[in-house]
């Protein structure tokens, strides 16, 4: 038991590691050029209507310092990490629909779900303050 308590104990260290600043030579990152490459290769019809598209020029600025390489990695792994998010929330929206989280919950002051409802339904039936 004492073996089992320790193990949990230290399986969760890393989450209290502070992270590692992204380098310029991650595996996500590439260069403008390569980036156009990828996107002109894209066999798909939007790959091959659209092209290589930034409309706001986002390959061309330095964030922080990270140069142009270590720039596209970093909205690259934005764009995974937003994604993520992304379809947690969405997971989220289809799972309050269930009977396993649909109906009225004991905790006050605000009762949870009401039966019956439909998720756009259920997000008009909180109140304000809990939805700030």
């Amino acid at each position: 038991m004492q073996k089992l308590i320790v193990a949990l104990c230290l399986s969760g260290a890393a989450a209290y590691v502070a992270p590692v600043a992204p380098s310029a030579g991650s595996k996500l990152a590439a260069s403008k050029d390569e980036v156009v490459a990828l996107a002109e290769a894209n066999p798909d019809f939007l790959g091959k209507a659209i092209g290589f598209w930034d409309p706001l020029g986002a390959l061309d600025t330095n964030f922080w310092g990270l140069g142009n390489e270590g720039t596209i990695g970093y909205l690259r792994h934005a764009e995974i990490k937003h994604g993520r998010v992304a379809m947690a929330g969405f997971l989220g929206y289809l799972v309050q629909s269930t009977d396993f989280v649909s109906g009225p919950h004991n905790n006050l002051p605000f009762r949870g779900y009401e039966p019956g409802l439909t998720p756009p339904e259920q997000w008009d039936a909180i109140p304000l303050y809990g939805k700030l």
